[in-house]
């Protein structure tokens, strides 16, 4: 007899049935991924569900896992971008508007510091000249009291601007910690500027993300060309400030002639009544930072232009004490109360914000427009008869392998080569369910990565085969030669598969695209791997053997 635990025997089998109906999803239906006609040839290529495929999604039980992979670009067809972003664009940007703030500080100070001038200077750098240099001191602590705070983790303490002398020049610029913030920030509004104009075309499962830093990453399956996408992104996202008439739950409700009934883009089921009419548009806000309040909570500045500020100023001096909406794409992002008159185009938000939603909502209020230019590095439209094609013959490569596999696995071992081969089965189903559980995106190189777990799955299984055969050899009783067998070929499996895992990891950590498509299907084949071979090809094996209790093995 052959002895495990209640509680591992219910484990395995609870991860193998997970791993099948995981997997199973994928075989049933597609994701419908229409959006309009001119990409239905796209479509019908890369594979959309069927009205009985939808149907099943729709009758699919709840409890049951539902997930599918995702099919990358090169599997789809699509449009793919890799963006350059003009960061020290802002930093002039930050530099050029602070010019007006400096002059007026100083001239608190004129007596003291004479005359005031400003000085052509490279971009992202303010240099002011003053004429008494007696009163350079008093200039410098001027314009150092216009420093805040920089709001990031890695600048706690530290302000976000370098105020230096240089003879009777004050240089202002901004300081290294607020250069890196303020990367993070143009990045992170980038990203969600560009996320918001993709989604709102109807496409899904884009690809947005950062590559190192100062690039951005953009994949959209189903979409005709790479210069329909540069078009998508360069449009103008829509910001306006409104005056607030009500708020309901009703998402049926009237909001009256000239009036927006507008869903709130944070709060569930939550909508409100917003003027047509906006009080100030996106386009004449020039900033929003995350900032702290008086008293030391998170906040988010903003400042408008010259006609921006004086109509929000007429309209806070009319309404204290009532709500605005700030609406980001026909969506209310937030809704603050209005304390006191906000005169000179300079305001503060305030609320139960954590350092990271004021970050956000500062994101959020800039989404009108891109922060800086960007410089589209490489373009590329892939036809989705390359994909068809692909997923053709990954699937013909798949399948060969398996057939090939069991069949000299059968060979080898009889009956125990067909218990490799169910786990193998298993296996496979065991990498799709993960994939599925975790979003993951299935490309070319992640097939071959499939591809090349098939023909490692049972090297484990060849290992412990052959160490039962040498037990047997030796006289080993057969229940003993299978514990046997199991217990001295862990050691040397787990160690060749932790060396396969650590070059996977480095590939993931340091490749880019398909390299990391590639390494995160073979680092999960790993893992699932070793798990069919060492435990699930035990459990059936141990089923078998208290079942017929055989007197002797063919292994």
């Amino acid at each position: 007899m052959l002895y495990s635990p209640l509680w591992k025997r219910l484990l395995i089998l609870a991860l193998c049935a997970w791993g099948i109906l995981g997997a199973l999803p994928n075989m049933f239906y597609t994701k419908v991924e229409a959006h309009n006609d001119a990409v239905s040839a796209i479509e019908a290529a890369a594979g959309v569900a069927t009205p009985e495929q939808t149907a099943a999604l729709a009758e699919w039980p709840s409890y049951v896992p539902s997930a599918l992979v995702n099919l990358g670009l090169d599997l789809r067809g699509g449009a793919h971008l890799l963006a350059e972003v003009q960061v020290s664009d802002v930093y002039a940007q930050r530099i050029d508007s602070l010019w007006p703030d400096v002059r007026d500080a100083l001239r608190d100070v004129r007596d003291q510091v004479g005359a005031v001038r400003r000085m052509p200077s490279v971009p992202g750098v303010l240099r002011v000249s003053v004429g008494n240099a007696d009163g350079m001191a008093a200039a410098v602590a001027a314009v150092q009291a216009l420093a805040t705070p920089v709001v990031s983790l890695t600048g706690v303490g530290q302000n976000d601007l370098e105020v230096t002398t240089e003879g009777q020049e004050i240089v202002v610029q901004l300081s290294e910690p607020e250069r890196v913030a303020t990367d993070t920030r143009t990045m992170q509004q980038s990203l969600e500027i560009i996320r918001r104009r993709v989604d709102a075309v109807g496409t899904r499962e884009p690809t947005i993300q950062r590559e190192g830093t100062d690039r951005i990453l953009i994949q959209v399956p189903g979409l005709g060309s790479a210069a329909e996408l540069k078009a998508i992104i360069g449009t103008t996202a829509k910001l306006t400030f409104n005056t607030v008439i009500g708020r309901t739950t009703n998402p049926a409700a009237d909001p009256g002639a000239r009036n927006s009934l507008l869903a709130s883009s944070d709060e569930k089921d939550v909508y409100y009544i917003v003027a047509d009419e906006p009080v100030v548009s996106g386009e004449e806000l020039t900033d929003a930072q995350p900032s702290f309040d008086q008293n030391g909570r998170p906040a988010v500045s903003f400042k408008f232009n010259v006609s921006g500020a004086r109509k929000f100023g007429e309209y806070t001096s009319a309404n204290i004490g009532q709500p605005f909406a700030i609406v980001l794409d026909d969506k209310v992002i937030s809704a603050p109360t209005i304390q006191s008159a906000i005169q000179g185009g300079s305001g503060i938000i305030t609320g139960s914000f954590t350092t990271e939603e004021s970050t956000n909502l500062a994101v959020l209020l800039r989404a009108g427009a891109l922060p800086a230019k960007m410089n589209f590095l490489e373009e590329r439209t892939i036809g989705p008869e390359l994909g068809q094609d692909s997923i053709d013959a990954g699937k013909t490569a798949a399948i060969i392998g398996m057939v090939a596999v069991s069949l000299f696995m059968f060979a080898s071992y009889g009956l125990f080569g067909l218990f490799a081969n169910v786990a193998l089965v298993i296996n496979m189903a065991l990498i799709f369910a993960v994939l599925s559980a975790i979003g993951g995106t299935l490309t070319l190189p992640g097939i071959a990565g499939i591809v090349l777990t098939i023909g490692m799955a049972v090297d484990a299984n060849v290992l412990v085969y052959e160490r039962i055969r040498e037990e047997l050899r030796i006289h080993k009783t057969t229940a003993r030669a299978i514990e046997i067998g199991y217990e001295r070929a862990m050691s040397a499996i787990v160690d060749a598969n932790i060396t396969t895992l650590i070059t996977a990891a480095v590939l993931f950590f340091l490749g880019a695209g398909p390299v990391r498509g590639f390494a995160v299907t073979l680092g999960i084949g790993i893992v699932t791997s070793v798990f069919t071979a060492l435990w699930v090809t035990r459990f059936i094996i141990s089923v078998w053997f208290n079942w017929r209790q055989p007197k002797e093995i063919v292994v």
